[in-house]
Parts: C-alpha cells; sequence; structure tokens
C-alpha cells in the first residue's frame, strides 16, 4: 500500500510570505525524502534555472487526511545543497546548535481573522461592530465568532503532534490568535 506525504514550505512572496504544498504518494516502506518544485511560481527562482529543494525536517501525521497520511514540513534549498535565500530557518538553526547546550525558549503567535461576504466574520451587513475589547478573550455569541472553527483547528494541531499552547479571541470580531511553543 501507500500513503500520501504533503510537503508544505514558506515561499519567497513578499512583504508576506505564503505556505506552499504539493502532495507526493510514497510505499508504505518509505519515509518522505528530498524532493522539489518550480521556484519560479513560488517567487523563489528566475524562469531559467527554477529547480529549488525540497528538505524534510519534520514529518508528522496528517489530521486532515487521517490515515497513515502524513504531512511534510519542509526547509528550500538551492540544487547545490545550500540553504535558500528565503530559507530563514537554516539560520535559526545555526543559533540554535551554536547554543544547544542552554535551555532555550522559543515560541510564536499567529494572529488571523475570518471572513464572510468581504467582511470579517461577525460585522454587521451595513456599518461596523462594538469598540474593541469586548472581543478579546471573549465569551458568548455576541463577542466571539469562528469558535467551531478555532477548535478544529486546535485539535488538528494536537493530532498531528504540534507543540500547539493556546487559542484566544482577538480584539476584533472575528480575529482569533493560535500558539506555537
Amino acid at each position: 500500500m501507500s500513503y500520501i506525504a504533503e510537503y508544505l514550505w514558506i515561499d519567497g512572496t513578499k512583504p508576506s510570505a505564503k505556505i506552499r504544498s504539493k502532495a507526493k504518494v510514497i510505499a508504505d516502506s518509505e519515509k518522505p525524502g528530498i524532493w522539489g518544485f518550480d521556484g519560479s511560481s513560488t517567487n523563489q527562482a528566475a524562469g531559467e534555472s527554477s529547480d529549488v529543494v525540497l528538505s524534510p525536517v519534520m514529518i508528522t501525521p496528517d489530521p486532515i487526511r487521517g490515515g497513515d497520511n502524513k504531512l511534510v514540513l519542509c526547509e528550500t534549498f538551492l540544487t547545490d545543497m545550500s540553504p535558500h535565500p528565503t530559507n530563514t530557518r537554516s539560520k535559526c538553526a545555526v543559533v540554535a546548535e551554536k547554543y544547544g547546550s542552554f535551555e532555550t525558549w522559543f515560541g510564536l503567535e499567529q494572529e488571523y481573522t475570518f471572513f464572510e461576504g468581504g467582511y470579517p466574520l461577525g460585522w454587521p451587513d451595513n456599518g461596523f461592530p462594538a469598540p474593541q475589547g469586548g472581543y478579546y478573550c471573549g465569551v458568548g455569541a455576541e463577542e466571539i465568532f469562528g469558535r467551531e472553527v478555532v477548535n478544529k483547528h486546535l485539535q488538528a494541531c494536537i493530532d498531528a503532534g504540534l507543540n500547539i499552547a493556546g487559542i484566544n479571541a482577538e480584539v476584533m470580531a472575528g480575529q482569533w490568535e493560535f500558539q506555537i511553543g
């Protein structure tokens, strides 16, 4: 039998990079290995020399597809296996190795907003929501919007083995945050 390995990486889009992915069918007896992609379509290479290498750094269960399927989180490299200029993880890895004898803490938080019909979820059809304040860490249908999706995202992160630390509603209607690390 086989499973699906969904390779994920950060592209070269500016000012805000995007997450890209492509799926590969792999025999059960094999681990996801090095793969490649066309960097000219992801703002990571010119058209005449567009090969970029994907190198797995973390393999987790795929909480969306389920079964034996995997998510493969990758770094990007040039074809000579030097870190791609958009590969900021490689710089962090050098520092982490240098100070590996220390107990380090590293975390991030990602804010995001749900939209519906061109407006943030929870905004009235004609106008604006109540002032900021009540939404932050709010409880109840009058204060927060999108909790069902947020809870499913939280569980998917746990199922994938990610070190997710928490979630909370943010200061605007339809705005949320999650913390990793």
